[in-house]
């Protein structure tokens, strides 16, 4: 029998729009904890917060911890009022569920804080799994499985789903940055970008196969995979 097919959707910049919730969020952080706030933190949504830190700042490693503690403690509270869903996102999200098709979230967040992202802004009827970091900020240690890195992440939405091996005809990531990309093709799936999110200038049309300008351009994209 063969499977259904399947979606897999970041979040940050893909489904949510953060409006500051990250940018502004990590900057008063960092002042907070005494830290210069660098330039374009806009680098900061997709990879873990962790990873950003080591390599955007001049955070010491033994500090790191309490600036990551202080940014999700504004994140939960200040910065989820500042965010919402992108407009145009739910109609997609619509019809893929009413067509039989499966979704799942692969997010760098941290499993439990989207988990609760997802319940707040009453998206979790149109996905079956929430996958995400189990720590981030874990630092990196090179290779594919780490706990926090997109492949991980994404091998474990499959794996919930009962997906593995995946179809490549029949499923496909969706984000916005290039770690979404890199993490589909560990695994042998396409990407599709959106162009409404934090990708750099030629980020996206390196790495996916196609690159959605709206969300009614996504939706004609996914009939790809999704439609028998």
């Amino acid at each position: 029998m063969a499977q259904r097919p399947v979606v897999l959707w970041d979040l940050d910049g893909t489904v949510l729009d953060p409006a500051g919730a990250i940018t502004e969020g990590m900057a008063e952080a960092l002042w907070t904890c005494g830290f210069e706030a660098p330039e374009n933190l806009d680098r900061f949504v997709g990879p873990p917060i962790g990873e950003s830190l080591r390599r955007f700042t001049d955070v010491p490693e033994e500090m790191i911890a309490q600036v990551v503690s202080v940014y999700r403690a504004g994140y939960l509270t200040e910065g989820l009022e500042r965010t919402r869903v992108y407009p145009g996102i739910l109609p997609v999200l619509e019809q893929l569920r009413d067509a039989g098709v499966r979704q799942a979230v692969a997010t760098q967040k941290p499993e439990h804080i989207a988990t609760e992202v997802v319940a707040r802004f009453d998206l979790a009827p149109y996905f079956e799994t929430v996958s995400g970091a189990a720590d981030d900020l874990v630092p990196p240690r090179g290779g594919c499985g780490q706990v926090h890195d997109k492949p991980a992440i994404i091998g474990e939405a499959l794996r919930r789903l009962g997906a593995l091996p995946p179809d490549p005809a029949h499923t496909v990531m969706v984000g916005d940055r290039s770690y979404d990309a890199d993490g589909a093709r560990s695994h042998g799936l396409d990407c599709l970008g959106v162009a409404w999110g934090f990708a750099g200038p030629g980020e996206l049309e390196q790495g996916c196969a196609a690159v959605a300008g709206e969300p009614g351009d996504l939706a004609h994209l996914l009939r790809r995979y999704t439609e028998h």
